[in-house]
């Protein structure tokens, strides 16, 4: 068992032990109403889809015993008015068959999209509130699987097979209840096969059960695959690896195909066992039904509306296990879908809610430990003060701790020791969306949606006006490469920005921020993919930016933070050093002899380049 699937092992105990149906019921607790006027319409419908056999009795009965009728007892004497008669119940019952059908699949269907979205939004919902650690343990094409394929697995089964379940068991008590009206001498004959069929089709259930678990399963590995390669393609390309992808994708869709194929080997053996037993059934009743009909005992009229039941019973019972199989099939992804759903957050926020406008930005850090969850630790006891309104600047090597206090800072994860105080208030006590909204992130993966140049810049205030996006775009420096652009500020940027260049990019993000005016703003390498120009752009604009807020710079770059008001020195999760550029350049350490290594390097590619 791999760390991930211990943890959902824990976190998934609420839904542990249940049936997934009974938990779906329970999900679907508002839409019973719904269900319930659905399901009335599936068995009126399946009550005058029987009643055509019954008709067709009572005409052999009229044209066989004319005036000792069935009909001419009910005081309908005249033949041919009993014809008539016989005419227009069957326009009537042929009407009310095909009402009831409109109003079941209106009823199931709309049902069926209307959970659809509902459990959608909620998975989603839900998991947008988990921690960060829950997205470090998972592939998003998992996650993708999950709330499209399994959502669209559960509608299936809500447009067909729970109506196709309610029709079957109509059947079965309907014409079980007139043979046993009609014939009770032989209606046993009928229902015989009836509990071998069901104890078949509970065995076969059984034995699909961990099939279709595991073609979810392979499902799920094989689009987060899918989602990593099509995120990743430029790194395929440059490093020719298309042939192994292709590879290792075909291995990933060959365990998926023999898992469906092991499925549907087992489940397509149902149907012919089925039928075998079916009519034995159906022969049994031709026999001696039609044993007592030549006896006298048994009315031509009642043999033959026996004769067409015995078929309406026998052979739709054939068509269970196409229901189990869906059944079963929207029962493992219901499974996977309330699991995710019933997943409790390890972090959760406070009820302490911030006011952005009273918000200093004071920020200390008191004695910190933290160790991720599947690495080494990274903290253990660190303390650091980040004044209001000044600009800290944190560096340092490669798994210092760096990035770590921002994810710490923004309750991505949370401390297993000490605390963040924010203007002397703990963290943990601040309601999350007023503690994130109170710090404007600028990093150096920047994320941007399918969406317009204008669109992304508004993502951090939706309701800011075109005048104001303008505005902020002025003040990253991005104005200028967004007029050049072929739709202006309506140009669409592609997935993640690829149809930008990294710089551009930047800036967009930093007008982002800009627009969001936070009181705390947070630099996480933010220029230490660009270019030395755009770099002189984006620093210009976050001198701007920077202005009267306290500033949390986290550099590689140290020409980007030499005017910072403090800068701290971490060494393995511990400061080393802390002061201004020049007091560290003289204390010749750490940060001085960085300093060197990057201004050297510097002195020397203009040597060669001369």
């Amino acid at each position: 068992m791999t760390a991930a699937t211990a943890e959902e092992a824990t976190t998934l105990a609420a839904g542990e032990g249940r049936a997934p149906l009974s938990r779906l019921l329970d999900y679907a607790r508002p839409y019973r109403g719904r269900i319930r006027t659905a399901s009335v319409y599936s068995v009126l419908n399946k009550l005058f889809d029987l009643a055509p056999p019954f008709l067709i009795g009572l005409a052999v009965d009229v044209v066989a015993n004319k005036q000792d009728s069935f009909l001419a007892g009910l005081g309908i004497a005249d033949l041919h008015l009993q014809l008539w008669v016989l005419a227009g119940l069957t326009v009537v019952i042929w009407g009310a068959e095909s009402l009831f059908e409109y109003l079941f699949a209106i009823g199931w269907r709309s049902l069926a999209q209307d959970l659809q979205h509902g459990v959608r939004m909620d998975v989603y919902g839900h998991v947008q509130g988990l921690e960060m650690a829950f997205f470090e343990d998972r592939t998003s094409g998992s996650l993708m699987s999950v709330l499209n394929d399994d959502v669209n697995q559960l509608e299936r089964f809500l447009d067909r097979g729970a109506n196709d379940i309610l029709q079957t068991t109509t059947t079965v008590l309907a014409i079980g209840g007139t043979f046993m009206w009609m014939a009770p001498s032989v209606a046993w004959m009928a229902v015989l096969p009836i509990p071998l069929i069901l104890w078949g089709g509970f065995r076969f259930q059984k034995l699909l059960e961990p099939r279709y678990a595991e073609v979810r399963e392979r499902a799920s590995d094989l689009n987060g695959d899918l989602g990593g390669n099509l995120g990743g393609m430029s790194t395929i390309k440059a490093f020719t690896a298309e042939q192994q992808e292709v590879e290792r994708i075909a291995s990933k869709s060959l365990a998926y195909r023999e898992a469906n194929a092991q499925a549907i080997r087992l489940s397509s053996a149902f149907i012919p066992l089925i039928r075998m037993v079916i009519v034995v059934g159906f022969c049994a009743m031709l026999v001696f039904a039609g044993k007592l009909a030549l006896d006298g005992r048994l009315g031509i009229g009642s043999f033959s509306v026996m004769v067409f039941l015995i078929q309406r019973l026998l052979w739709p019972l054939t068509r269970l296990g196409e229901t189990l199989d869906l059944y079963q099939r929207a029962m493992a992804s219901t499974k996977r879908l309330l699991d995710l759903l019933d997943r409790e957050p390890e972090i959760v926020g406070g009820t302490r809610a911030l006011e952005r406008s009273a918000v200093r930005g004071d920020l200390a850090f008191e004695n910190l430990v933290f160790t991720y969850p599947r690495g080494g630790q990274v903290f253990d006891g660190l303390s650091l003060k980040v004044p209001a309104g000044r600009t800290t600047a944190i560096v340092g090597t490669t798994g210092s701790g760096k990035t770590t206090l921002v994810k710490l800072l923004l309750r991505f994860h949370d401390p297993q020791g000490g605390r963040i105080l924010l203007d002397g208030l703990d963290t943990t006590e601040l309601d999350l969306q007023s503690l994130r909204q109170a710090v404007g992130y600028v990093g150096q993966d920047v994320f941007l949606h399918h969406a317009s140049v204008h669109e992304n810049i508004a993502y951090s205030r939706p309701d800011a006006s075109r005048a104001d996006v303008e505005r902020a775009a002025a003040i990253a420096e991005a104005d200028g490469f967004i007029a050049e652009l072929p739709g202006g500020y309506e140009t669409i940027v592609g997935e993640r920005g690829l149809r930008l260049s990294g710089g551009q990019r930047q800036r967009i993000s930093i007008a982002r921020a800009v627009l969001a005016d936070p009181p705390i703003l947070v630099l996480d390498e933010a220029t230490s993919s660009v270019d030395n120009e755009t770099e002189a752009a984006i620093q210009r604009s976050l001198a701007k930016l920077a202005v009267g807020r306290t500033t949390l710079v986290i550099a590689h770059r140290l020409s980007t933070i030499r005017h910072a008001d403090r800068i701290v020195v971490l060494e393995h999760g511990a400061i080393a050093e802390s002061g201004r550029h020049d007091a560290l350049i003289q204390d010749d350490g750490i940060y001085a002899g960085l300093w060197n290594v990057q201004t050297g390097a510097a002195v020397a590619m203009e040597a060669n380049a001369g």
